[in-house]
């Protein structure tokens, strides 16, 4: 698709990314003198971050001063606040590789209208690899399309993951998803950004992706680009309404129900029952998932509970300025 072909509201996505992978690249070449600060434990952000971000922000906003924005530095600071559209943005996904000067980064930036994403760019500037999708138009890489992988056995695909990192994860939990999924597939791979991994799903170097603890700036853009791709996207039950629940596994259509039959009892989105037994029988449990909940989630990969319904982690606006 030539740059005269893209939707408008795409156009300004792309120049915005671009500006800021800009802004990454001249960084990089200098990092002994970046200013660093810790937002939490082995969580950072740069003068750079901002630097990126704020170039984001204006490019878009000059183009649509009218839409609201979200941004992983600044939340919703900028932009209407009650806009029907809605910019979703990551200036430098991967930080702790950037200043590590390990070159798997990247700029992710997404338009939702009404909460469905609609327009997605991700730059990866060490590469000038831009990935880009419209809703209902396909995916590109560099003006090509690209398709999700044609493999369909578990033993064959290459996963993709990332590890938690902050203060309050439970990595025992994870462990046990890791070891779940590590012993059915070719191999699992963990790069360091989401919204890059995301699209390695979409141009079928990967065959499936899976991640907890992430924000809507990590996925929104990349979710769309691997739909776009022919792939399949949602939390761990399945369900579609991943973009706040904080956990995602993404894949090839006949990747993706075997990674949701292994995901879906680890999931946070789980019955209230299941939650109140998990707390009384202590932290093992918590970590373990029954025989119970797990036949429940083979049988129905995505079935909602049905006592009390799914418990949701909503939307906060601590959790966008997080």
């Amino acid at each position: 698709m030539t740059q005269a072909a893209h939707h408008p509201m795409l156009n300004v996505a792309i120049k915005a990314a671009r500006t800021a992978g800009a802004i990454i690249n001249r960084a990089s070449l200098d990092l002994d003198i970046l200013k660093i600060n810790t937002k939490s434990p082995n969580d950072f952000v740069t003068e750079v971050d901002q630097a990126a971000e704020q170039a984001i922000i204006e490019t878009l906003l000059q183009a649509y001063p009218d839409h609201g924005i979200l941004a992983e530095e600044s939340g919703r600071e900028y932009g209407a606040k009650h806009s029907e559209f809605q910019w979703i943005i990551d200036p430098l996904d991967g930080t702790t590789n950037f200043i590590h000067g390990l070159p798997f980064y990247c700029v992710s930036i997404a338009l939702a209208h009404r909460g469905v994403v609609q327009q997605a760019v991700v730059y990866d500037p060490t590469r000038n690899d831009l990935f880009y999708a419209t809703r209902g138009r396909g995916a590109f890489l560099n003006d090509k399309r690209i398709r999700v992988s044609k493999r369909t056995r578990m033993s064959d695909a290459l996963i993709g993951t990332g590890f938690p990192f902050r203060r309050g994860d439970n990595f025992k939990r994870y462990l046990k998803m890791f070891e779940e999924v590590s012993t059915q597939v070719a191999g699992v791979r963990r790069p360091g950004a989401a919204a890059l991994d995301l699209c390695y799903v979409a141009a079928g170097h990967y065959d499936g992706f899976f991640e907890t603890g992430l924000n809507p700036w990590d996925v929104a853009a990349g979710s769309l680009i691997i739909t776009e791709a022919g792939g399949l996207v949602g939390n761990f039950t399945g369900e579609p309404d991943f973009l706040h629940q904080r956990e995602i596994v993404a894949g090839t259509p006949r990747i993706y129900g075997p990674l949701v039959q292994i995901l879906a009892p680890y999931s946070r989105v789980i019955s209230q029952d299941d939650l109140d037994a998990d707390a009384a029988a202590g932290e093992e449990s918590a970590d373990k998932p029954t025989p119970k909940k797990k036949a429940a989630a083979v049988d129905g990969a995505a079935e909602a509970p049905k006592k009390r319904g799914p418990v949701r982690i909503k939307k906060t606006d601590d959790d966008a300025q997080a």
